[in-house]
């Protein structure tokens, strides 16, 4: 039966050859428009969470403040310093917490040979914030456990100081020096495309052991201290038993946020999902209303050759055809237009992607023509099921008011229609 009815649509089509055609070619610019748009949504969301994950996909950066609660007696307003006790006494009492680091930041000069970069941020850190923090070499490797302990004067350059002191020059294994002092490149990162940041970009930045850093200047008194959550969904009650264990040695309230201040990726979600997610669904209505405008020039259409085959209707309906039957047919005629038109508007939206390639978006501000911060219509199977998804659904809601009108006329009136 069905087999049947998707036969009889397609006579009907092949009837008016031309007419289906053109009203085809709504439809096809219409999927082409919804599957190209959402393409160009998924890549900016992807560019974007990248962005943010390149900051470290689950890290809170720690920044001592100043009480603003009086416990105990003890008077608001004091200062909060970060010592290697408060490193300790974290990894002793916060199991949500898998690494801890402290970290000190100087501007001391970074120069090799004639070259200097006097603006570079300095950083002293402990092993684990390369993995924290996601700073992957691209030449070398990052600092180690034995670099931190034997005190080794070893450098790992970001990609835009990097740059600056060695151009296109191979780093790794040269000597610098930094306040004065020689320090060997064991690592280099290539340009980072990084949404978020503090002190400095990671680009404009060099990292050094936290031991080594006291070589240079004083480091009993840290910047900032970061850590990393066993896992991201612990990120509030891991900031929770930092908070208490810091309140503790220091002796102020642990419900004084303002003496501790801390900064993690729940407070970029927000904004991601804001951006991205909000994107992705006006883009998706845009397309949705372009493929519209096509689903109503069929709906004409169709009610077009309801008119036309008002006797041929007559004439079912008196040799027994039920109305479900008349329904169903111009149905499917409708949904046979739309998924034609439908798969020439794919293939259209791939030939499309192929000819633009890459779209400037974020590789121009931060000097990358890698292309991996650009937009890139990369049409995925997941884009191709819900635009068909989108055409399907209005198919039915353009073939229906046909359909019904077709279904609904009386057989002894439409055999004596002229």
């Amino acid at each position: 039966m069905l087999t049947e009815i998707i036969l009889e649509a397609w006579v009907a089509l092949r009837r008016n050859y031309t007419r289906s055609l053109l009203t085809m070619l709504g439809i096809v610019w219409g999927i082409a428009t919804v599957t190209l748009l959402i393409a160009y949504g998924s890549s900016f969301r992807h560019i974007l969470v990248n962005g943010f994950d390149a900051f470290g996909k689950s890290v809170v950066i720690c920044w001592p403040q100043q009480t603003s609660e009086q416990p105990g007696g003890q008077r608001a307003g004091k200062k909060v310093l970060l010592e290697q006790a408060d490193l300790d006494i974290v990894k002793e009492t916060a199991p949500l917490v898998k690494h801890a680091c402290l970290e000190t930041v100087n501007r001391p000069g970074i120069s090799y040979g004639e070259r200097m970069v006097g603006t570079a941020a300095i950083r002293g850190v402990c092993p684990e914030y390369g993995e924290m923090r996601n700073e992957v070499p691209s030449e070398g490797r990052w600092i180690s456990a034995g670099d931190e302990l034997e005190r080794r004067r070893v450098v790992f350059l970001g990609g835009r100081v990097r740059e600056q002191l060695f151009s296109g020059r191979p780093a790794v294994g040269e000597t610098v020096q930094i306040g004065g002092v020689h320090f060997t490149v064991i690592g280099v990162m290539a340009r980072k495309i990084q949404l978020s940041n503090y002190f400095s970009s990671d680009d404009d930045s060099a990292w050094i052991p936290y031991s080594a850093a006291g070589d240079i200047w004083n480091t009993k008194y840290a910047a900032v201290m970061v850590f990393e959550p066993v896992a991201p969904q612990f990120e509030r009650k891991a900031e929770a038993q930092v908070l208490a264990a810091i309140a503790a040695r220091q002796q102020f309230s642990p419900t004084d946020k303002k003496a501790f201040q801390m900064f993690g990726r729940d407070e970029f979600r927000p904004i991601i999902d804001g951006l991205t997610i909000g994107l992705q669904v006006l883009l998706t209505f845009v397309g949705t209303l372009t493929l519209g405008i096509g689903g109503v020039g069929v709906m004409n259409i169709m009610l077009v050759s309801v008119d036309e085959r008002i006797r041929e209707i007559g004439l079912r309906r008196a040799l027994g055809a039920k109305k479900w039957q008349i329904k169903l047919q111009f149905l499917a005629e409708t949904l046979l237009i739309m998924l034609l038109g439908g798969a020439a508007g794919v293939l259209l939206s791939y030939a499309i992607a192929a000819a633009v390639g890459t779209l400037p978006l974020m590789g121009p501000l931060f000097e990358d023509d890698s292309g991996t911060a650009d937009i890139h219509l990369q049409i995925s199977l997941a884009t191709v099921m819900l635009s068909t998804l989108v055409l399907l659904a209005v198919g039915v809601v353009s073939g229906l008011v046909p359909a019904l009108r077709a279904s609904k006329l009386d057989p002894v009136e439409a055999l004596r229609y002229e």
